[in-house]
């Protein structure tokens, strides 16, 4: 079966066909880093590394480029607000994310370039919309150079909108425009912006406007057309509208589709810095839900589906995902960890019609009560079977409980060797209570354990312990 996409271009699910068989190039819209991320921004991570990891799967070399958007109008107005150099509130941010992205074992771009480092494209790009009748500076001679909206017939294709509805930005001030839908592409030199904040261009001192940077970016790494642009919902305009226009007009195939994730909302409101309505990972974690259980959590309804944050249906999340790792741990223990290889076709197919990962997590749960009942039995090829298949699935989904990123959650691969010799520890004493037929020491260790989120079973084998429900 072939994958199929909803494209947001022209509302409907295709079959997706790369340009070049066998090779996809994806253009994920990253982060403008005035802030540290939060996890609206990590559901768009977790959305479009399982896209990456299904093609990856299925056999595609895939180009993956995320850029970061290193300067812009919030960043300068952090900047001034905190007193601090722009690019220095950037990159400590960045720097966040990244560790973030780590986290929740979100496989690192192919390219993650940032906006100050492809001035000189952007400049290119500028420079043939003016040249082709498609951009203007700004009448008022300040250094602004503008997009022409009424030049692009197609304007408003992606979004709905028409431009004869727009209406002037308050926020927005005109500084020598010829039509108030126009947007900028470059802006010129104001008096209270940081006055680091810009480079010299054929226009007078300035900096970047916004949408150009993703496309200026875009090409550099994927060229003049490429296969997939994804971002949020909230993206859809101005951001891509403005991009596909400003492309087009240069005479750009651009993105072929175009792949739309919907929102997680905060009460009646999407996450936003700007709303300061956020949840960050650390506050995830003191709530004691790991990085693992959030991922789960963030990829486990449709990518289209609109996510309402509730610390309820969190929790939640993190018990089915504890069932999950309960049994690839258990299974593990009987038969080794296996080697994963094909996925079930129903996970295929499901993961082919527009990655409904919803149904392909089903798939995944019956595959484990298939061998819970294996394990049950004691039939070995049946829980090879089932683990091998449940380990596949989850490797899509970057949800393996034996992958190496998951060995103990943040900093766990160094924390793990500790925890096992404390349990290890506390089972003994467990052990030693049992053997003088103290129950209720025996009992208390085992409480203490529960307390501390460790399950333990008693097995002919002996005693067994797995992260369970806090």
């Amino acid at each position: 079966m072939t994958l199929r996409l909803y494209d947001t271009a022209t509302r409907s699910v295709r079959d997706f066909v790369p340009m070049t068989p066998g090779q996809v190039g994806i253009y994920l819209c990253g982060l403008t880093v005035q802030s540290p991320p939060h996890i609206g921004h990590l559901r768009s991570a977790v959305n479009y590394d399982v896209l990456r990891r299904w093609l990856l799967h299925v056999g595609m070399e895939v180009t993956f480029v995320r850029n970061i958007t290193d300067v812009d109008d919030k960043i300068l107005v952090k900047s001034l607000q905190q007193g601090r150099p722009f690019w220095a509130i950037a990159f400590e941010n960045r720097l966040l994310l990244d560790q973030d992205y780590r986290s929740l074992n979100v496989l690192a771009p192919t390219y993650e370039p940032l906006a100050t480092g492809h001035i000189t494209e952007m400049h290119d790009l500028i420079q043939t919309l003016i040249e082709d009748g498609h951009a203007y500076p700004a009448v008022a001679g300040n250094g602004d150079v503008y997009f022409d909206v009424l030049s692009y017939s197609e304007y408003g294709a992606l979004s709905g909108q028409k431009p004869d509805d727009m209406r002037p930005n308050a926020d927005d001030p005109e500084r020598g425009k010829r039509n108030h839908r126009d947007f900028a592409l470059w802006k010129g030199v104001k008096a209270d912006e940081p006055q680091d904040a810009y480079w010299s261009s054929p226009w007078g001192r300035g900096r970047p406007g916004w949408h150009i940077e993703c496309s200026a970016m875009a090409r550099r790494y994927l060229g003049d057309e490429f296969d997939i642009h994804g971002g949020g919902l909230d993206l859809t305009f101005p951001h891509h509208e403005n991009e596909i226009a400003q492309s087009r007009a240069a005479g750009l195939g651009f993105a072929r589709y175009w792949v739309h994730h919907a929102l997680l909302n905060l009460g009646e409101s999407k996450m936003s810095k700007s709303l300061g309505n956020v949840i960050d990972l650390a506050s995830v974690a003191e709530s004691g839900i790991r990085p693992v259980e959030l991922r789960y959590y963030l990829g486990s309804p449709h990518y289209r589906s609109r996510i309402d944050y509730t610390d309820e249906a969190l929790r939640e999340a993190a018990v089915a995902y504890r069932r999950i790792e309960g049994f690839v741990h258990r299974a593990a223990e009987v038969v080794g960890p296996g080697r994963p290889k094909a996925v079930p076709p129903a996970f295929a197919d499901a993961m082919n019609d527009d990655l409904n990962t919803s149904a392909a997590l089903a798939i995944v749960h019956d595959t484990i009560r298939e061998g819970n009942t294996a394990l049950a039995a004691g039939d070995e090829p049946a829980i090879r079977g089932a683990l091998t298949a449940v380990r596949a699935m989850l490797g899509v989904l970057g949800l393996d409980p034996l992958d190496d990123a998951w060995g103990g959650g943040e900093g766990g691969n160094d924390l793990k060797p500790v925890v096992d010799s404390l349990v290890a520890l506390a089972l003994e004493q467990r052990a030693q209570a049992r053997g003088r037929k103290d129950w209720a020491a025996a009992d208390s260790v085992r409480d203490q354990l529960k307390n501390a989120g460790i399950q333990v079973e008693d097995t002919p084998a002996g005693p067994r312990w797995t992260v369970g429900e806090h």
